[in-house]
């Protein structure tokens, strides 16, 4: 029954579907660690006894650290995945890293600021590197025509089980009692390592139907170490990208506008909060969200069929912008869900549709490689956005100047989207 109804979202094959899992699995460190729970707990448990500024900053800076450390790292991580044909065995390491580290978030006691550092650090460092790979899994389980469809199915997936693991946790955290613990904080812990479980039994179906995409062949004269290899194709890969003309200006525009959309993901509760709106209603906001993105995957996965990949990310990037402008008016609770509903509308969207048409325009034996780059537009994203929101408002004192100055972003970004020649960009990739 499961596989005829993922069948009818798009999900045809056995692999698709097995490939798509990954999205429900991962999915939940996303909206319990990174959004929902963990940044509260951080703050107010972790970091006991520090100025709440200082806590917000410390746990800033672990986040950019993480993510450097995995932008950096990408390209040369694919690169080995490439020459080794080991995808899926170097997805499974940072699967387990990733899983690992958020187990062990349920040993972090009050005032323990190093051990939950350590330990986000560590979890976001391995959901990050897997993602570089199963990413690059998704030209090998859908044909080209497919991977717009595929690829939002996947998002879909990942609303889905996200959201699901979300209220159970938040209903754990509510009502601690009426599910056995004995506080609100055993409770938070326990949804750390229910995330660790579920990431990890979902992924299963990933490593048991999909199968690892052959090894790309080694040119004559390149070194039979593999590391050293995958420097060598780094370096081959800086070189060669300027053939692909529009995945490098795809490449730049996403880096831009996925710049604009992470701020707002990151920054959200933020800017929220200063305006009055309180947590409770923040969290029903995200639960929202998940669920109103849902239908939305699947909508942008087909409108990327009839109308365009390239026209499709226009209108999500549009509608970025616009909620971005109507932010800087945003004074009510009631703003702040319509503002969440807009941004539901086109997140999964943006992304997967960005991601599919990434997967067509580069050569499919060096996915990983070329997905290394993807990773390093999503993972600095991370970093100069909320870096360009916090000087903004350092400079003017203001958070709602901030809010435009990540406009910037999305108009910058629909600039450079405008230059890539999609059809062109495809036949380049297949030419190689």
């Amino acid at each position: 029954m499961i596989a005829r109804l993922m069948a009818r979202v798009g999900l045809v094959t056995p692999e698709q579907r097995a490939w798509a899992w990954y999205d429900w699995a991962n999915s939940a460190f996303f909206t319990t660690v990174v959004t929902a729970v963990f940044p509260s707990f951080y703050a107010t448990y972790a970091a006991a006894g520090l100025a709440p500024a200082e806590a917000t900053a410390r746990f800033g800076l672990v986040t950019t650290i993480s993510m450097a450390t995995i932008a950096i790292s990408a390209p040369v991580l694919g690169a080995l995945a490439d020459h080794s044909g080991a995808k899926k065995r170097l997805l499974s390491v940072f699967l387990a890293i990733g899983v690992t580290a958020c187990a062990a978030m349920v040993f972090i006691g009050e005032g323990d600021l190093t051990l939950a550092s350590v330990l986000f650090f560590i979890a976001n460092v391995g959901v990050s590197g897997s993602i570089v790979f199963y990413d690059s899994l998704l030209p090998h389980v859908a044909k080209a025509r497919e991977t717009d469809r595929v690829s939002s199915a996947g998002y879909a997936m990942g609303y889905i089980g996200g959201g699901i693991l979300l209220l159970i946790n938040l209903a754990w955290i509510l009502k601690p009692d009426a599910f056995g613990f004995g506080s609100t904080v055993s409770a938070i812990r326990a949804s750390f390592v229910s995330v660790a479980v579920w990431w990890a039994v979902f992924s299963l179906p990933l490593f048991r139907v999909v199968p690892e995409p052959p090894r790309h062949p080694r040119p004559d004269g390149e070194s039979g170490v593999a590391i050293i290899a995958a420097f060598t194709r780094l370096a081959t890969t800086f070189r060669e990208i300027r053939k692909y003309r529009n995945a490098f200006l795809l490449f730049l525009a996403m880096l831009l506008y996925q710049d604009g959309i992470q701020t707002i993901i990151r920054m959200a509760g933020v800017y929220g909060a200063e305006v009055g709106v309180e947590q409770t209603a923040q969290i029903a906001a995200f639960v929202m969200v998940q669920f109103l993105g849902i239908p939305f995957s699947f909508i942008f996965g087909s409108l990327g069929v009839r109308i365009g990949t390239k026209r499709a990310i226009f209108i999500a990037i549009a509608v970025y912008a616009l909620a971005t402008v109507l932010a800087y008016f945003m004074t009510t609770v009631t703003h702040f869900f319509i503002l969440a509903a807009m941004i539901a509308t086109v997140q999964g969207g943006a992304q997967a549709l960005s991601r599919a048409l990434f997967s067509r325009m580069v050569p499919a034996d060096r996915t990983s490689e070329y997905f290394g780059f993807f990773a390093v537009a999503e993972r600095f994203a991370t970093v100069l956005g909320p870096l360009v929101f916090t000087l903004s408002v350092s400079i003017t004192g203001s958070s709602h100047a901030a809010i435009l100055a990540i406009l910037g972003f999305f108009v910058a970004g629909a600039w450079v989207l405008s230059l890539v020649d999609e059809e062109e960009g495809v036949r380049a990739a297949q030419a190689s």
